[in-house]
């Protein structure tokens, strides 16, 4: 397989990912998108100027395609405020932790995955920061907001996501481990015929 089909197929299953997930942000199967744009920049780090803003748009059409689908109209829904606009930067964190990720990646070993999970954890960090401080200071839901309120909220809500995203993220890197063995083995069995 080409390097550029590689990609195409990894996106075609990020893009699948992230539209079996997202539907349901809260359901039993957690919401993959920040694992899918970490994941995304590590795979498609060259195809970044397009890749970045398909995914960025999907995420979107899914938004309010399911917000429509339950009855009402996008800006009424709880979710959803001027801050919403902070998911670019949020989700570009996440993106950037996974191109960093990439950027001088030989292969699996102990090393990249000391690197992955720092990075893992600053890119949802980052992402975090972005999104929860665009739906706390902007939403009509939160009547009140205080900066002590801002922290407690951040505090509360930044394990889950971090624990949803290494979960999916360390699902790929495992993806990435056997395919990277599988390789190994086929080249070996090559070197040996010749």
């Amino acid at each position: 397989m080409t390097p550029t089909a590689q990609r195409a197929f990894i996106l075609f299953v990020l893009v699948l990912l992230m539209a079996a997930t997202r539907v349901n942000h809260f359901a039993a199967i957690p919401d993959a998108s920040w694992a899918v744009f970490f994941i995304g920049g590590f795979h498609l780090r060259s195809w970044s100027r397009w890749a970045f803003p398909l995914l960025m748009v999907l995420a979107i059409v899914i938004d309010v395609l399911v917000i429509r689908a339950s009855g009402i109209g996008y800006w009424q829904h709880y979710c959803v405020s001027p801050g919403t606009a902070l998911l670019v930067p949020a989700y570009f964190a996440m993106w950037g932790g996974g191109a960093w990720l990439r950027q001088g990646y030989t292969g699996a070993d102990w090393t990249a995955l000391a690197k992955g999970a720092a990075l893992l954890v600053g890119a949802v960090a980052v992402c975090h920061l972005f999104a929860q401080s665009g739906f706390y200071w902007s939403s009509d839901v939160v009547a009140a907001p205080t900066l002590q309120g801002w922290a407690t909220n951040y505090a509360d809500w930044f394990l889950p996501y971090l624990r949803t995203a290494a979960i999916y993220v360390g699902l790929a890197a495992a993806l990435q481990l056997a395919t990277e063995q599988v390789v190994k083995l086929q080249q070996a069995r090559r070197d040996a015929l010749r």
